[in-house]
């Protein structure tokens, strides 16, 4: 507030703004204010210039600071797009986030270089799939099979469970989700206590997202690819410790 109130008019924003959302696990170190035009003292805080539009601001705890949206816009010039993803989950979770003013935020700020971060983290909001089950199948499928990789086989019973994508050799699945499909309280509850049972069965899963494989199917793929071959390793591994234990047993 002090801050705030030494370059007034100014808003808390940027990192300040995301400690005061809870966006930030961390209090910064150093405050950050927006104010419309640029102060010529030099002071202890960032000091950011921008002419903010009414929906822009808001409070926090009493505090002049920057919207909820506009805070996330300011944040993502400087962030992974992964963290910007995270930002707009911590506040989905908190009941703190609103996709239309978000929305009416991008349109009104289109040069802002945040923008194409924000675009791509909302793409999970979208309310059209990008898939079906079946389309996500098979571009799973194709991907993992133009790389190289060895054909999974799809929609097989293991363990007593359907598994998207399995490789038998290599005990490996990959569940291919979409939100229509496993968006409820008790879908999520019972992918957990899937996992765990295939855990005990041997059996490791991940699971990919149909965002996510149109978004990165590079990154998708070479995380299968790893998956493969840390199971093929520790197998070869497990292999090498047993033969090792049946020629003690042997010699004894």
């Amino acid at each position: 507030m002090a801050a705030v109130l030494a370059s007034y008019p100014s808003v808390a924003s940027h990192l300040s703004a995301g400690w005061l959302w809870g966006l930030l696990q961390f209090r910064p170190g150093t405050m950050h204010i927006t104010s419309r035009s640029p102060r010529s003292r030099k002071r202890p805080f960032v000091v950011h210039t921008a002419d903010l539009a009414r929906a822009d601001l808001a409070r926090r705890d009493g505090i002049p600071v920057t919207s909820l949206a506009r805070t996330i816009l300011d944040l993502a010039v400087d962030s992974r797009e992964r963290t910007v993803r995270r930002f707009i989950r911590r506040a989905d979770d908190d009941k703190t986030f609103d996709l239309r003013a978000m929305e009416d935020l991008l349109e009104r700020t289109k040069g802002h270089r945040g923008q194409p971060k924000v675009r791509a983290a909302l793409e999970i909001y979208d309310e059209t799939p990008v898939f079906t089950r079946s389309d996500l199948e098979k571009r799973f499928y194709e991907a993992v099979t133009a790389a190289g990789l060895p054909a999974p086989s799809m929609n097989c019973f293991v363990a007593e469970f359907e598994i998207d994508a399995w490789w038998a050799d290599h005990r490996f699945g990959v569940e291919l989700d979409i939100y229509e499909t496993h968006g409820s309280r008790l879908s999520f509850e019972e992918d957990r206590e899937r996992d765990d049972e295939l855990l005990h069965a041997g059996i490791e899963t991940t699971r990919v997202t149909g965002p996510r494989l149109a978004r990165e199917p590079d990154v998708v793929v070479e995380s299968v690819r790893r998956h493969l071959q840390r199971r093929a390793d520790d197998s070869r591994a497990a292999g090498i410790r047993l033969g090792r234990g049946r020629e003690d047993r042997i010699r004894s």
